[in-house]
């Protein structure tokens, strides 16, 4: 890949493809405030897929940021998280649904509107999940790009409104042949009562191989197992 490939995500618009092991996803905030939230599948076999627990479990963490690794049910690493302008990304918010963005923005429909409804998330995955035979019964938890949530001594969750600016960006690198699914909706936990419309570049272009000193690698030993796991999956498979 000689120059990035890239693509504008609307406000509402969703996307699906496979990108190959070795690559860089860059994502970049055309404006304050975004939320993209994003689905992993090994393209190889779509039954593995990114796993929520032991991500979060394994690496002592709630939230993503440089240096931490997606892995998947299988142990293995899928992507990481290689450069990072926030610090935080969101784990533990999942996705808006129909019924919950008619309730907070009001209700609209395509029959009506065009390309000017309010789409969930929900919805979203749905349909391009559908293009690589997967359904409702693939759906998994999300890894929402842009947004800070955290948690207080009681359990309650909060969303941190102005964790985002413009411009913000964070850089994911394929240590698999993955399937990305995303939807650029808003977060479930975001307050505000208009709905958010902030595009979102998403470039993709060819990685650097992984060295010996890299901080994914070497952020936990639970990593570098992960990454060791997807090493021999690719040496016995021959792909």
């Amino acid at each position: 890949m000689t120059k990035p490939w890239s693509i504008t995500i609307a406000s509402g618009g969703k996307w699906s493809g496979i990108i190959g092991r070795g690559k860089l996803i860059c994502f970049t905030a055309l404006e304050a405030g975004a939320n993209v939230s994003i689905q992993f599948y090994n393209a190889r076999d779509l039954t593995e897929r990114y796993n929520m627990p032991d991500t979060l479990k394994a690496q002592y963490t709630a939230h993503l940021t440089k240096g931490n690794i997606l892995m998947s049910d299988n142990g293995r690493a899928m992507a990481s998280f290689v450069q990072d302008s926030l610090g935080w990304h969101d784990t533990i918010s999942g996705y808006t649904s129909r019924l919950a963005t008619d309730a907070k923005y009001g209700a609209t429909n395509y029959q009506e509107l065009r390309n000017e409804w309010l789409r969930s998330g929900q919805e979203n995955f749905a349909v391009e999940l559908v293009r690589s035979g997967l359904g409702m019964r693939d759906m998994m938890p999300v890894v929402n790009l842009f947004s800070k949530v955290s948690c207080d001594l009681e359990g309650k969750m909060h969303f941190a409104v102005d964790h985002c600016p413009a411009g913000a960006a964070v850089t994911l690198r394929t240590e698999m042949d993955v399937l990305m699914v995303l939807s650029n909706t808003p977060n479930p936990l975001d307050p505000r009562e208009f709905y958010p419309s902030v595009p979102v570049k998403l470039e993709v272009l060819a990685a650097e191989p992984v060295h010996e000193q890299d901080a994914c690698l070497n952020h936990r030993a639970e990593n570098r197992r992960a990454f060791e796991n997807t090493w021999e999956y690719y040496e016995l498979s021959g792909f």
